[in-house]
């Protein structure tokens, strides 16, 4: 979309201000005024986000969608993906080329990878009614659409990406991180908020890594790329969405939509399956839920399959062969004196 709709979101907006062109900097200056309060809540943030031991070993989301292959990366094993794998805090999932992957999360947040992205799961707390849900994801590189949900609306979901930290308050958006982002690279991190799937548009905070606000975006089909400035300062730029990329971003947003129904199922399924097995201890170290633990789950599984012919064989041998071989010699001593009363007479 053209320089209308991306004019709308660059500068703070007090009550009852329309939205109008870009500001200058003035007005940026003002918004990263207004951080303070921001930092009075960061160790809240924090707290809220610092897992315990036992909560990083249960799974806290599942693959929705797979196109292609994709890998996770646990305990420094990679690993191939399928459909409805546990996903873990730490992991990190990556798409390969022509391939896009969708994870959906315990409270429903989900995330469309498109082709050769990477995202790690920093951190991840979530409890269905409680107040210090929070989560942290960063997303290195690629194109990754994502919708928000409960953690947004009832705690703190960040994204990290290597020039900017986005707070996320419950919306659909898209981030580009280009090969080689980086804080002395103009081709930089590009964020986009697009309506959610009822139509609803909800806020996403642009923040530099040390945590100094950049700008909002407000308005669906909007957007910012950072950029550096002076003195090594970044800045939000309105983007130009051209009719092209919009419909491009279009696509991506109905693939995160859509995974994201498809995820609620599995990920609704996964947690009755726990459920119905609480004996099902240490899921993550569990080779059945841990696809990096494949690799040496393949050897073991080789190994079986190498053991399997002579476990077959051992059944067979032990079960049909044996039983035959202690008929036969059976059958010798039985015929052996007829053979003999034969020669005698």
């Amino acid at each position: 979309m053209s320089g209308g709709a991306a004019n709308g979101f660059a500068a703070p907006q007090t009550a009852g201000e329309s939205v109008g062109a870009a500001r200058p900097q003035p007005d940026v200056a003002q918004v990263a005024q207004a951080q303070p309060a921001a930092q009075a809540q960061a160790p809240a943030a924090s707290a809220a986000i610092a897992p315990s031991s036992a909560a990083a070993d249960e799974p806290i989301g599942n693959v929705a969608t797979l196109t292609g292959s994709a890998t996770v990366t646990r305990n420094n094993i990679s690993a191939p993906l399928k459909l409805q794998d546990d996903i873990f805090q730490n992991d990190v999932l990556q798409t390969s080329a022509n391939s896009t992957l969708g994870v959906t999360f315990n409270d429903a947040t989900t995330f469309n990878l498109t082709a050769n992205a990477r995202i790690t799961v920093d951190s991840y707390i979530y409890e269905d009614g409680g107040t210090r849900n929070g989560a942290l994801f960063d997303i290195a590189k690629g194109t990754v659409a994502f919708v928000a949900a409960s953690v947004a609306k009832t705690g703190d979901m960040r994204i990290a990406t290597p020039t900017a930290t986005l707070g996320i308050r419950g919306t659909t958006g898209l981030i580009e991180v280009p090969q080689g982002a980086s804080d002395n690279n103009a081709n930089n991190v590009a964020i986009k908020l697009y309506p959610d799937a009822d139509g609803r548009v909800g806020r996403i905070e642009v923040n530099d890594r040390s945590g100094a606000r950049l700008g909002f975006l407000t308005q669906g089909a909007s957007g910012f790329t950072i950029r550096p400035g002076a003195g090594g300062r970044f800045g939000a730029v309105p983007l130009m969405i051209s009719p092209q990329q919009a419909l491009r971003d279009q696509g991506i947003v109905r693939q995160v939509h859509a995974a994201q129904n498809v995820g609620r199922q599995i990920v609704s399924r996964q947690r009755a399956l726990r459920q119905a097995n609480p004996n099902r201890n240490n899921l993550r170290n569990n080779p059945r839920n841990n696809p990096a633990r494949q690799p040496g789950l393949q050897q073991r599984n080789g190994q079986q399959q190498q053991g399997l012919p002579q476990q077959r064989g051992l059944q067979n041998r032990p079960g049909q062969l044996q039983q035959p071989g202690a008929q036969r010699p059976a059958l010798q001593r039985r015929a052996l004196p007829r053979e003999r009363r034969e020669d005698r007479r």
